[in-house]
């Protein structure tokens, strides 16, 4: 079920990740999930931010929660949704800041693939979800392997972006070395949080700092 398919650069260091004993727990329950339940995303995409974003290209790092548990919407990076699937609401508020921000246009597709090629590491802290159940795959393991990824990145790579939006993903600030990379935390783009998102011009100040640094920014429009 899930047998990493993720780029070399990500493999290479985290095979002693792959066999540690929550993970291997959390592959043997991912096995016996799929034999009772739908499971999102499909088995392929579960890594896409592994196999999009090679280790040594990430600039920026947007963290999320969980998957979408709706059909066909998962597609394994965080707040983004397949091509021609309706936009969840938290990533209309994604693209109403980055219009605001950025002078880019709303996309007509959720698809967010483009951001991951040019090295920002759309990462969810759980990576699979039970169809319709939204959280149901939290505390089996997931949240260890991404926390040892967050701090992978922190403690191997120089001057990366972390945006950090909302409590949840607030609280993954701690595995940060804020001395050597720049921590943008805001408030979730979520509509329960009435509005807060807004104005918080991430993406702008994500690229002001890249290019501070020597590297290219990205391009937000999609």
């Amino acid at each position: 079920m899930i047998d990493p398919e993720m780029h070399e650069s990500w493999k290479t260091l985290l095979t002693e990740e792959f066999k540690k004993e929550y993970f291997i727990g959390l592959k043997n329950f991912l096995v016996e999930e799929k034999k009772a339940h739908l499971i999102y995303p499909p088995g392929k995409l579960i890594f896409s931010a592994f196999n999009f974003t090679p280790f040594d290209k990430i600039k920026v790092v947007i963290l999320g929660q969980d998957p979408y548990h709706g059909a066909g919407q998962a597609n394994g990076f965080c707040f983004s949704v397949n091509d021609e699937v309706r936009c969840p609401p938290s990533l209309v508020n994604i693209f109403k800041e980055m219009k605001s921000d950025c002078g880019c246009e709303i996309p007509i597709t959720g698809n967010l693939e483009s951001w991951a090629k040019q090295g920002v590491f759309l990462l969810n802290a759980t990576l699979t979800v039970r169809a319709n159940e939204a959280g149901s795959h939290q505390k089996k393991g997931w949240e260890q392997f991404t926390d040892a990824v967050i701090k992978l990145i922190s403690d191997k790579q120089e001057h990366v972006v972390f945006m950090l939006w909302g409590n949840y993903a607030k609280a993954k600030a701690e595995l940060i070395n804020a001395q050597k990379h720049l921590v943008l935390q805001a408030a979730h783009p979520s509509p329960l949080a009435r509005g807060a998102f807004f104005g918080s011009r991430h993406f702008s100040k994500a690229n002001e700092y890249l290019k501070n640094e020597g590297k290219s920014p990205v391009n937000w429009c999609i």
